[in-house]
């Protein structure tokens, strides 16, 4: 039987099931109860204890928690343990990262933990790597494991995060009510709970933060798109200034530091409505438990140090759990734990094909189509129709200078904006170019990407001989004039490393990016 998590890698945290992380832990608690007991001959279950097991640690952002967390959870599998100096490593060189790591994979490595400002190192090395392996014959594919990427995600503290809410919610999944409080914008590690909690069957989530510190649209869409509840606060006296308040309260520090100067002017006022105060403690009720991700500012903590003493603190033991979760967690990507996780749901890849390129039977008509350069027929040549039809005029004439540039329709010809046949307040846009015949297959499909809902008539002798109606396809890749537009993401062209763009298609005309997790239009995804 294979084994369900030897060789994975954790890029967000939607990489492991709901099952696979509710199986993780469960074996967090029982290595727990062990630690507790001092049991050795349970705690032996949990180690890899192989000396030739190569883990690398590859921080290239500053961290403490995380690495030493990591640090530890090696040292008791007792295995080889390696770290890369960020200082006088090879990527100050110029070297691509998957020269690095396919370098590093050759010598036994079998898992990496990465900490990065890029967002999406791990997914594209894991990639990248497991072809390195295949090429080479490795008898392993290496895991990734990534210890938080820019503003994107830090899996790794969702897990521990989500054990301890587990904790304290006696293991009970029915629901949850948290209040996200602090640097919405920036965290990364309440960017993982869009997708993190969905292990509990109904959510409620409160977001607190000012107007400049609020969640990205992106993490809210997911949120939306899962069936949580949310609510928005400006500031924690508004929270509390309502009835219906959350008994798990969950902080973030505020990096106002990455905001500018406008933002440091007001620096003030913006950590007062994030900071929990003496005046709150009676009104938030008996038994509810604060958590931070830590560390918290020494000037200014959100958490003050002076409810360390309290009933409230849930941070500490929020922060003591993260090196059994991550002990657990490269138990199971080396295969020493995980043989006996069987999952009842399965996710079934469908291999049905979408057709979103459309033939359509051109329909006979008994005058000739009204489809003209100025005022002369086309005898031969293509004409694109419907384009962006609904939107403003301005839209459309944009979007088609998008759709000429791309697609390279250069030449005589010509663009039109008109009227619908049906409403005369909604437009569409009409790209002309006659004797033009070069439209393989390729070009059918960066169409489709460009111009959903358009149809292109191809016309031969003064008759549209064939006609095809576009519509959006499922994912968008393999063309070199993709691009994200997040300029942290790893495929951005800045940062030259080679990295193809792959978008997938969300609900709606909305693409993510697979690397980042950065919504696009349609529309801004070509360079």
């Amino acid at each position: 039987m294979e084994h369900v998590f030897k060789g994975r890698t954790l890029a967000v945290i939607n990489d492991l099931s709901n099952e696979e992380r509710l199986y993780l832990f469960n074996k967090t608690k029982e290595l727990k109860e062990a630690v507790v007991k001092d049991d050795q001959e349970v705690l032996s279950n949990y180690r890899i204890d192989d000396p030739t097991f190569g883990i690398y640690e590859v921080f290239l952002e500053d961290s403490t928690r995380t690495r030493e967390s990591f640090k530890n959870a090696a040292k008791f599998h007792r295995v080889k343990l390696s770290s890369l100096s960020t200082d006088s490593s090879s990527f100050n060189k110029g070297e691509s990262y998957a020269d690095t790591f396919n370098t590093l994979t050759g010598y036994d490595n079998r898992v990496f933990i990465i900490r990065s400002k890029l967002e999406g190192v791990c997914r594209w090395l894991q990639s990248e790597t497991s072809g390195f392996a295949e090429r080479n014959n490795l008898p392993f594919t290496p895991s990734f494991i990534n210890a938080g990427d820019g503003k994107h995600e830090h899996p790794t503290q969702e897990l521990l995060d989500e054990y301890t809410f587990l904790e304290d919610n006696d293991w009970n999944t029915d629901s949850i009510h948290i209040a996200l409080v602090g640097d919405l914008f920036h965290g990364r590690t309440v960017h993982s709970k869009a997708h993190g909690l969905t292990i509990f069957d109904k959510v409620k989530i409160d977001l607190i933060a000012p107007e400049e510190l609020e969640m990205p649209p992106t993490y809210i869409a997911i949120m939306e798109s899962h069936g949580y509840e949310i609510r928005c606060f400006p500031s924690i006296d508004a929270y509390l200034s309502q009835g219906e308040v959350a008994d798990k309260w969950y902080f973030t520090r505020p990096q106002l530091e990455r905001m500018g100067d406008r933002i440091l002017q007001k620096q003030d006022e913006l950590r007062k409505s994030i900071t929990f105060n003496r005046a709150h403690l009676d009104i938030v009720a008996e038994g509810t438990k604060f958590y931070h991700p830590l560390p918290r500012h020494k000037s200014h903590p959100v958490i003050p140090t002076f409810l360390d003493e309290t009933p409230f603190n849930g941070w500490e033991r929020q922060s003591a759990n993260g090196m059994l979760v991550r002990i657990v967690l490269l138990a199971l990507f080396s295969g020493k734990l995980g043989e006996d996780f069987l999952p009842t749901k399965r996710v079934v890849k469908s291999n049905k094909r979408v057709e979103f390129i459309e033939k359509v039977e051109p329909k006979v008509k008994k005058k000739s189509a009204q489809y003209s350069e100025g005022v002369h027929p086309i005898t031969n040549g293509i004409v694109i129709d419907h384009i962006g039809a609904g939107d403003t005029t301005s839209e459309i004439r944009a979007h088609m200078t998008s759709i000429t540039k791309v697609l390279g329709l250069h030449g005589k010809g010509g663009e039109w904006v008109s009227t619908s046949s049906n409403t005369e307040d909604r437009y569409k846009g009409i790209i002309f170019r006659p004797d033009f015949q070069q439209f393989d297959l390729t070009s059918l499909k960066r169409l489709a990407a460009l111009a959903p809902g358009s149809t292109l008539n191809i016309i031969e002798d003064g008759k549209i001989k064939e006609k095809y109606r576009m519509h959006l396809p499922p994912k968008i890749y393999n063309f070199e004039d993709l691009g994200c537009k997040n300029p942290n993401c790893i495929s951005h062209r800045a940062h030259d490393e080679g990295v193809p763009a792959y978008f997938w298609k969300t609900k709606g005309e909305t693409f993510v990016c697979e690397y980042c997790g950065k919504l696009h239009s349609f529309k801004e995804i070509w360079n």
